[in-house]
């Protein structure tokens, strides 16, 4: 089934095809953005539902952009292929092209890219975060007004950012009964002082690395956001009570950041103080307080730092009190390179009914038109999609949701979804 039906949309045909009409967006010196008027931007559609949502995307932002802009600015949009479909055209999930695209395009976007289970295939996520130095993760959680289980879900307006290339990610392991683990044992147990009952003949053992400077640059990224946007209340998250030399690393190497002579000012960290105009607050916060106060108090922090294991309990979390994952938009951001994404999976149970929600990588979507400083075009996507809400319209699972709370809602499919959608856009 082709739906996407544009002429600035160009399609992988036995290469990635790069247009004349467009250019690529380009660094300065500083790593910020240089955007023309008609950015290439890549696109990955992804395995699974992919590509019915990643169409659906397609069609709502470049409505919001023309409506916008009446024309002045556009999205060249170039498909480049990674996952299943990669697979199957190029013999290879993740070809050399299309991370020479995503390099020189500079921001891209993606669908949901599955891996293998049980074939030693390395997750393709992972290699483009790293290939990428894609550092940070950034996901907005925001209720839209489709249903939620929580009481007064509009009380959930917050932004976590997720270090995206340290800690047991890092995929440093020793499983139980191998000459490797065994070695590894010996060596903690005869070098390092460490005892025995901690570390039985059979254990098994991740290595959880944490860096000062990975740790102080995703920090600072997190401390810019918050004081360039308003954001009043900033939590740092981790078990620093229990993994001293680690997670209490993490939450130290925070505050010294809020000294540095960029922040200093602008960063108040006495717990009894309140920030002013300008400002920004920031506390410490235990992971499971955090997770607990999430549920009881979400509205007390705008934005939460996290490590990459905590990032990724915490997120899901907040995203499951405003619906789920399929309402959450994602970011993955370096030093000027990003690539956004949907939050969800591949969802390969209802792939190929076209029934998916397409909201999380369209609001992903208009994240990517914020980074870009389409400010007015991402506004325009965010406004269509509440007064869709708003009319209880969506995808089974949204209509299913307001039928739930005894409440009237029109069933539709993914693309006829986006199309109501792009029909609020004014």
């Amino acid at each position: 089934m082709k739906v996407i039906e544009a002429d600035n949309v160009y399609p992988w045909e036995g290469s990635i095809k790069v247009p004349q009409e467009g250019e690529f967006i380009k660094l300065r010196e500083d790593r910020t953005l240089i955007v023309p008027d008609r950015p290439i931007i890549p696109y990955i559609e992804g395995d699974g539902i992919g590509c019915e949502i990643t169409p659906a995307m397609i069609l709502v932002i470049n409505t919001a952009v023309e409506k916008a802009y009446n024309g002045s600015k556009r999205i060249v949009w170039v498909e480049a292929l990674a996952g299943d479909k990669a697979e199957e055209k190029t013999g290879e999930r993740l070809p050399q092209e299309t991370l020479d695209i995503l390099k020189e395009a500079v921001v891209s976007i993606k669908g949901p890219l599955g891996t293998p289970v049980g074939k030693g295939v390395k997750s393709i996520n992972s290699i483009l975060r790293r290939s990428f130095d894609f550092y940070s993760a950034v996901r907005p959680v925001y209720w839209m007004g489709q249903p939620a289980p929580i009481p007064d879900p509009e009380r959930v307006d917050l932004v976590v950012f997720r270090e995206n290339t340290d800690d047991v990610y890092a995929g440093v392991e020793f499983f139980p009964g191998t000459e490797e683990a065994k070695k590894v044992r010996e060596f903690l147990l005869k070098e390092m002082g460490a005892k025995e009952e901690g570390f039985p003949e059979d254990v098994g053992i991740t290595v959880k690395p944490m860096s000062e400077f990975k740790t102080k640059r995703h920090v600072r990224k997190a401390l810019r956001y918050a004081l360039e946007n308003g954001k009043k209340n900033v939590a740092v998250i981790g078990k620093g009570n229990i993994m001293k030399a680690t997670e209490g690393a993490f939450i130290n190497w925070a505050f010294e950041v809020a000294q540095e002579p960029e922040f200093r000012d602008r960063v108040v960290t006495d717990p009894e103080a309140e920030p002013g105009e300008g400002q920004v607050k920031l506390t410490k916060v235990i992971t499971d307080q955090m997770l607990m106060q999430l549920v009881l108090r979400p509205e007390a922090y705008d934005v939460i730092i996290a490590e990459n294991l905590n990032g990724d309990y915490v997120s899901d979390l907040a995203a499951a009190l405003i619906g789920g994952p399929g309402f959450v938009p994602s970011g993955n951001i370096g030093d000027g390179y990003a690539l956004f994404e949907s939050t969800h999976g591949t969802a390969w149970d209802i792939a190929g009914k076209w029934i998916a929600n397409p909201l999380s990588l369209t609001l992903s979507g208009a994240m990517m038109l914020e980074y870009i400083g389409w400010k007015e075009a991402a506004e325009k996507v965010y406004q269509a999609v509440r007064e869709a809400l708003a009319d209880r319209i969506g995808t089974p699972d949204i209509a299913n949701g307001f039928k739930k709370m005894g409440l009237q809602a029109k069933e539709l499919g993914t693309i006829e979804f986006a199309k109501e959608i792009a029909a609020r856009i004014q």
